[in-house]
């Protein structure tokens, strides 16, 4: 587990980007927790831009989700469940989360825990753009040696 602070939101964006260079090459699931505008865009922004994607990414929040090719074979879905209970659960998750070929990132990814593989990274953000406490925890023996390179 890692405690970082960040006092700001290109700081939140450079953990993002940290986060997104040690995934670049495998497949990963990210979870996202932390109350409205704690940061979880802004870090997503990061991994993306770690992961080489040069688009503007924006919260998927009434699309449920957006995706992003990273090259030619993988893919990055950027997931935000927030209102997931409001409009029902009508698309599988399970493809994205089980696609050897991609990177998940999930913000408010409670409503589907039990869904989700038993290992993934988690990361909890509270605070505002001005200060974030960030702790980022590794679920399982792959994860926890991602957060160890950070």
């Amino acid at each position: 587990m890692k405690k970082i602070k960040t006092t700001s939101n290109l700081e939140t964006i450079e953990l993002g980007v940290k986060i997104g260079n040690i995934v670049k090459e495998t497949k990963a699931i990210i979870l996202l927790k932390g109350d409205l505008a704690s940061g979880k865009t802004t870090l997503t922004k990061g991994i993306a831009k770690g992961l080489g994607i040069n688009e503007i990414i924006k919260s998927p929040t009434f699309t449920i989700m957006k995706e992003y090719q990273i090259n030619e074979s993988k893919t990055l879905y950027h997931l935000d469940l927030y209102r997931l209970n409001e409009i029902g659960f009508d698309f599988d998750l399970e493809e994205y989360i089980y696609n050897e070929n991609s990177i998940v990132v999930i913000e408010w990814p409670t409503q589907v825990l039990e869904l989700l593989p038993e290992e993934y990274l988690l990361v909890n953000l509270s605070g505002n753009q001005d200060e974030r406490n960030i702790i980022i925890s590794g679920v399982g023996e792959k994860y926890e040696k991602l957060v160890s390179l950070l």
